[in-house]
């Protein structure tokens, strides 16, 4: 219900609203990260960035420098997003799930160096998520996270990266614990 891009201002009101509350629970706890998807496309693309933009000044600078944008499965690609991450100085969390279901002519590895950079810039480590889809890549929607990672879904190319690694499995942190001792092997 965070939609910075929205084109009805209420929603944007709201949006901004919670995210200053995020931002001042951040502070409390010493949070770095705010992470958000750019939201919805409204038929036009570029003016629904353009809106971001523009909703993204009106924030606080303790939410601004904690902000970061994520690709997502069905309508802002990290091709599509770097420019925003760029004009605003903010990361992206590349969500390597999100850029196979919906990919943008950009390689897994080329994706992972423009996102790493958009981090590095600030002086912060790379924040990137990883999911395995529950029906599998062969059989129904993809979209949906599995309970565990299929260990083959981890990029071969983040091995040995510093980056935070966001496993998103609905069996939490034994999906982590499995991927860890897998990635061992």
């Amino acid at each position: 219900f965070v939609v910075l891009s929205s084109p009805r201002p209420e929603v944007v009101d709201s949006s901004l609203r919670e995210l200053q509350y995020h931002g001042l629970l951040a502070e409390l706890v010493g949070a770095e990260t705010i992470n958000l998807h750019a939201g919805g496309v409204y038929g036009d693309k570029q003016a629904a960035l353009d809106r971001f933009r523009r909703a993204f000044v009106r924030l606080s600078p303790q939410v601004q420098r904690r902000l970061s944008v994520e690709n997502d499965d069905r309508s802002y690609t990290v091709a599509d997003l770097l420019p925003l991450s760029a004009d605003l100085r903010i990361p992206l969390v590349y969500d390597v799930h999100h850029h196979r279901c919906l990919p943008d002519g950009l390689s897994e590895e080329q994706a992972t160096a423009h996102a790493r950079a958009t981090w590095e810039e600030l002086g912060r480590e790379p924040y990137f998520h990883v999911s395995s889809p529950k029906a599998g890549w062969g059989g129904g929607d993809p979209r949906p996270h599995a309970d565990y990672l299929d260990p083959r879904d981890f990029p071969a190319g983040w091995r040995g990266q510093e980056l935070t690694v966001d496993v998103e499995a609905k069996a939490k942190e034994l999906a982590v614990l499995r991927l860890q001792a897998a990635l061992r092997r």
